[in-house]
Order: C-alpha cells, then structure tokens, then sequence
C-alpha cells in the first residue's frame, strides 16, 4: 500500500480523467477500502476540489468545473504540450493573453524536472521556427526567468544590446515584463546607475540570477505612467527642414510658442523653419496647425509620415497628390 500523500495524489489523477469512478473500482485501483476512498475524497474536498458522488447502479466519483482552479496533476506529455503552448502565447503575443502566459509559464518552468524542460526548449526551437512579430521577438526562456526574478525579487546580470549594436554589461532588479504594441519590455531598477530603466527584452543576452534580493520597488500602480514618459524619452528627435508659403512675421505668430529654438528665416515672399529637435509626432502636428501650404525639404522621416496622414485622411477613390 502507498502512503497517504502519494495515494490522495493517484486518487486525484484518476479523477482528472474525464469519466465517473464507482467506489469499488478505485479501491482496487489504489488498493485499499472503500472506506478509505471516502476518506481520501473528502480530503480531496477540504483542499478545494470539487469531487462530486452520485449514487445508483452508474454512480460515482467524478471531478466537476469548481468556482476557483486547484493544482492540476500532468503526466510528461501534458506538461510539455501545456509549456509548448504557453511559450507560443509569451513569444508570439495574443492580445489580452501575453503577461498571463508570461506568468503561467514562469509558474510551470520552475515545476518542471530538468528531463522535461530539455524537451520543451529542443521542441520550442523547432516548432516555433514560423514568422515572427515585426520588431523582433523575446526569447520565452529570457522571460521566464525576468518574471520569475520580478516575482521573486531577486536581481539578475545580463549583456544588453543597445541601439546603436553594442552591448554591455547590467546589474538590475527586474519589476515587470510588461507588453508594449507586440515588443517585451522589461522594466527594472539598474543597480549601476541608480535609476529605472527599460530594456527590450529581445535585446537582453546573457541572463542569469545572481541569488541576490532586491532592494527597491516601483509599485504596480505607477507603473503605467513610468512606462509612458518612457517611451516618450525613448522616441527619437529630428529637426524639420521646412518651406512656409508665409512672411516670416505671419510665420513666427502662427508658430508662438512652438518655435521654441527653432530658426526662422526669409526666403523671398515665403518663410524657411528650422524646426527645434522633436518626435516626428509632433513636428507633423506642429507644421499642419500653422494652417499654410509648406515643402517639406528633410527630414524624410516627415516626409512619409505626412504622407503616411494624407493618405488615412483623403477621401476614398481621391487621386493622390504631393507638394512640390
């Protein structure tokens, strides 16, 4: 006869299966009485599971749909199916499901024996080989640790990628891994630099838990604003190169405030604007409230993001048109 942990467990995954139990058959099963079975259901139901019995020639145990979800037990192959899933739904993203996949698999990745979490990377590696999002993709396994370190608390080294292609060395502590228009972001305090930082995660390399504890935390309600006025400070600034069909006395009138240390300059009957540094975002929206006919001369960043406005704005089946 097994003990009694190792037998409630047997009992609980026969009943996962879906089908009805009578008494006497699972006491052959886990050889023991039927007392001892009406025993181990009702510890079954003291820890949440909703076992329910029937009576009659066809009646039984069987596990029914609760109001909450208690552990489930899987065998080898159920756990690698389950992860496989879970790893599409972190790399891949589905709206709605992305951090709760990042979570599910954090939770299940450390459950798992070492045998199995072999089986899921070499057959991640393979079945996840179809089209990535736009904008690279994080690697499952790099954010199941950051999760688990942000659930944890514990700081973690990594080589990060910058813009510009090179990379370095962090010491940070991760808060959250939060998605951001299909991209992974990790938000984190930066140990080095004594300040919040965040990182793509698909630009993290080298990732390992140093053991050590986290010392700060940003609390999960600021987190939204935080990562507001960070992608604004991570949007790049360009200068605009612009013709306005207006004197430059109607031109610096029009622009007020907005001309900040931007130039304004004659250029016969019309106006060249040397913008200040900007998101294109906003150059664009600045030089159509001027309310005149421009040439955009540069960046081309503006360039095709006006055209990119005239052409969500024109009406159907309108011809296009361009400045000169």
């Amino acid at each position: 006869m097994t003990g009694p942990t190792s037998r409630l467990l047997s009992l609980l995954s026969l009943l996962q299966t879906a089908r009805t139990w009578s008494g006497p058959e699972l006491a052959r099963r886990l050889e023991v009485t039927q007392r001892t079975v009406r025993r181990d259901v009702d510890r079954l139901r003291e820890l949440g599971y909703p076992v329910e019995a029937t009576l009659g020639t066809h009646g039984g145990y069987r596990l029914v749909a609760g109001t909450s979800m208690p552990p489930l037990l899987l065998e080898d192959d159920e756990a690698v199916a389950v992860a496989l899933g879970l790893r599409t739904v972190a790399g891949h993203g589905l709206p709605g499901l992305e951090d709760a996949g990042v979570r599910a698999l954090g939770k299940l990745s450390r459950s798992l024996p070492s045998r199995l979490r072999h089986r899921v990377r070499a057959l991640g590696a393979s079945a996840m080989a179809w089209e990535r999002p736009a904008g690279g993709s994080a690697d499952p396994d790099v954010l199941t640790v950051l999760a688990g370190a942000a659930t944890s608390r514990e700081r973690v080294r990594l080589e990060y990628e910058a813009r510009d292609g090179r990379r370095g060395p962090r010491h940070v502590e991760p808060q959250h891994v939060v998605t951001i228009r299909g991209r992974w972001y990790l938000v984190a305090y930066d140990v080095d630099r004594a300040d919040w930082r965040t990182f793509r995660v698909d630009r993290v390399r080298a990732l390992r838990a140093t053991g050590a504890r986290s010392r700060h935390e940003l609390l999960a309600k600021d987190v939204p604003a935080y990562l507001e006025q960070a992608e604004a400070a991570m949007a790049p600034t360009l200068r605009a190169d612009v013709t306005l069909r207006l004197p430059v006395d109607e031109a610096r009138r029009r622009l007020g405030d907005h001309l900040g240390d931007g130039d304004l300059s004659p250029d016969g009957a019309d106006t060249r604007w040397h913008s200040a540094p900007d998101t294109v975002e906003w150059l664009a929206l600045r030089l159509l409230a001027v309310g005149c006919g421009f040439v955009v001369h540069g960046p081309p960043e503006l360039r095709a993001h006006l055209d990119g406005v005239h052409e969500r704005t024109r009406p159907p089946g309108a011809a296009g048109t361009r400045a000169p």
